[in-house]
């Protein structure tokens, strides 16, 4: 099939200390070998591993560096792990910082030097692959709101040197609100504050917004306890200091607070924003208040209009933080008080730079991976190119009807109940692409340690969302304590969920998306009938 050099691998190999259980766990790879006429192919983890066989068929021997039921944040490859590697003619990793450090170094280090090295995560982008971009606080990734003027007001009189006065006018809630900006160098300045109330006498000057027309500003949103609220807003226009002010309008926004956003009282089946960018509006040429959403995050593109009297602006419990000892934020409450926050998108979130890596968990971009690696082996083994096409084109078919099963299932659970709770930051994409709510962790990297304050934030959230199962990795089982106890703190269901790799019970990409499909369904829809009956 192909000429290889074999004179002398181990001469190339980097030697990496034999660590006491690294041969731990379910291997189901094979060793590759220079004696063996097919492509040789090594993979970071099982799941590429079976992505790659089904694309190669028999042209291909595929083993992977990490074992079924390691954890490749953690896994630190072996002796013979590095050997494989020496004998590969192709290398996929999933990579964006994925893979453990020591298995990127071992593959990089010993592969020959014409061969292959492909990132999927990274190259399955030029395959439609859709990205979601790493938060470095989850707490932070909120929807970003602010507040928001629309049109010239030209017919109104108004012109550059007009202002727009938005004014809170009362809120309901079963705690304060505060909306204040911070200012360069962090001093806050406030624009809504309920904690002395408002004085209509003064026009409520203390809790007003002055802005230009087409003009929008960002702030922070802190509210002092779970539930939901409802702020009501009015808007006038100065034309000039000398004219009297023109009604723009009165609006009242709805917000859920750390609760479900699906069980606000008269808000039954409203639109939810709780990502992207959006602004409490006052329109100058249309004379009306209202929300102004890009939920996306994709720019002027993606931008509407939602009515307030149908829509939820949600406040998860990941926003819940610790106000700090700085004096200047004692308006919120003493150190150490939680609140929730949704953050000033320009100094209060901050983007880490790295691109979520589970993307498997959204089947059309595993989709995406096996067309790459199609056209990988393709041009490793141009005589297989045949077999390698029609093999991918069998496989994406069957990923097709895949997709519409899990996203079939996710359907049958209430919207109410579409909340899961799990070990660790692994299931972005599975909820962004099948409309389920990411509402808690024990921790973002399986790797760390959870604290007290972890622990604290999930059972506040269990608890606020009541919650009826939570999902746990069955390779992260000796390190989920932290969930397991919570659970059964809470009464809670404990149901079994698959991220990064494969055990002796589910083996294959498509069994694991199913499995999980159907955990959730089964898990959330059971519990949700239990509580009615």
């Amino acid at each position: 099939m192909r000429a290889r050099s074999t004179a002398g691998p181990w001469r190339r190999l980097l030697v990496l200390p034999l660590l006491i259980g690294a041969l731990a766990g379910c291997r189901t790879g094979v060793a590759l070998s220079a004696h063996d006429q097919r492509v040789q192919v090594i993979t970071t983890t099982g799941i590429l591993r079976d992505l790659a066989s089904r694309v190669g068929g028999d042209r291909v021997r595929v083993s992977s560096l990490v074992p079924d039921g390691a954890d490749p944040h953690s896994y630190e490859p072996s002796l013979r792990d590095v050997r494989n590697v020496v004998y590969a003619d192709v290398a996929f990793s999933n990579y964006l910082l994925l893979e453990e450090q020591a298995v990127i170094k071992a593959l990089d280090a010993n592969l020959r030097q014409d061969v292959p090295n492909i990132s999927l995560a990274e190259g399955a982008v030029k395959y439609a692959a859709d990205i979601i971009p790493l938060v470095e606080d989850a707490s932070l990734d909120t929807i970003w709101l602010g507040m928001r003027i629309r049109g010239t007001g030209a017919a109104r009189g108004a012109n550059r040197s007009s202002d727009v006065l938005l004014s809170a006018t009362g809120v309901q809630g079963p705690g304060s609100l505060v909306a204040y900006l911070t200012e360069s160098f962090g001093n806050p300045s406030f624009y809504v504050d309920s904690t002395d109330g408002f004085d209509p006498a003064n026009g409520y000057r203390d809790d007003t917004a002055r802005l230009p027309p087409d003009a929008h500003t960002h702030m922070s949103w802190a509210f002092t306890e779970p539930g939901s609220y409802k702020l009501t807003m009015r808007a006038h226009l100065a034309v000039d200091p000398q004219a009297a002010p023109v009604p723009l309008g009165e609006q009242t926004f709805t917000f859920a607070v750390g609760v479900d956003p699906h069980s606000v009282p008269g808000m039954s089946g409203a639109a939810v924003l709780n990502s992207g960018h959006a602004d409490l509006t006052a329109d100058l040429d249309e004379g009306r208040l209202y929300l102004f959403a890009d939920p996306e995050g994709g720019g002027e593109a993606g931008q509407r209009v939602y009515d307030p009297d149908h829509t939820v602006i949600e406040v998860p419990n990941k926003a819940l933080l610790e106000v700090p000892g700085d004096r200047r934020f004692r308006f919120l409450g003493r150190p150490g008080t939680r609140v929730y926050q949704l953050p000033q998108a320009v100094l209060g979130r901050h983007v880490h730079g790295e691109i979520d890596p589970h993307l498997w968990q959204n089947v059309r971009n595993a989709i995406a991976y096996v067309e790459l690696i199609r056209d990988t082996l393709v041009g490793v083994d141009p005589p297989g190119a045949a077999t390698y096409r029609a093999n991918a084109t069998a496989y994406i078919a069957e990923l097709d009807r895949l997709d519409g099963y899990v996203r079939d299932l996710v359907a049958q659970i209430p919207p109410s109940r579409r909340h899961l709770v799990t070990t660790h930051d692994a299931f972005g994409y599975l909820g962004h692409a099948y409309g389920i709510q990411i509402s808690g962790f024990v921790t973002p990297n399986p790797a760390t340690e959870p604290s007290l304050a972890d622990r604290r934030r999930l059972t506040e959230t269990i608890r606020n969302l009541d919650i009826p199962a939570v999902f746990l990795e069955p390779n992260l089982a000796a390190r989920s304590a932290t969930l397991t106890e919570v659970a059964r703190e809470e009464r809670l269901r404990v149901c079994p969920i698959y991220g990064d790799t494969f055990d002796k019970h589910v083996t294959t990409y498509v069994d694991m998306m199913r499995f999980n499909a159907r955990s959730l369904r089964d898990c959330l829809t059971e519990a949700d009938q239990g509580r009615n009956q």
